[in-house]
């Protein structure tokens, strides 16, 4: 299940790689994006790019839209540090889910497969 709501709230009118200059993260991790020789992407993402976030590795889990704070390029296979903002749904803030990954310790990145994983540092 998808928890999300519309982008205005947190972009406003603004592109959503301008948008997320101006944000602070509301949690950081160690992030790990899959080769693709491993499922990852086939594609480098840019600034401005986001993905659905679970605390859990099942197809079944709660998925939430995620936002790291890219200020470059990042390939499939890279390791980076990385802050990330989430969108705020119906009935939770971004700062809830960031507590709720915070506490799962490790949360990963789904686009038709898990393509990627966050380990929490702060």
């Amino acid at each position: 299940m998808l928890k999300t709501g519309m982008t205005e709230p947190l972009f406003g009118k603004k592109t959503p790689t301008d948008a997320l200059r101006e944000k602070s993260p509301q949690l950081i991790a160690d992030v790990y994006l899959y080769p693709t020789s491993e499922g990852g992407k086939q594609l480098t993402v840019h600034p401005g790019w986001g993905c659905p976030c679970s605390s859990s590795k099942s197809t079944d889990g709660v998925f939430y839209d995620g936002w790291p704070l890219l200020d470059a390029p990042f390939a499939p296979g890279e390791r980076r540090r990385l802050g990330f903002v989430f969108l705020p749904g119906e009935d939770i803030t971004g700062e809830d889910i960031a507590a709720i990954l915070r506490e799962a310790g490790t949360f990963y990145f789904w686009e038709g497969r898990f393509i990627g994983e966050g380990k929490v540092v702060a």
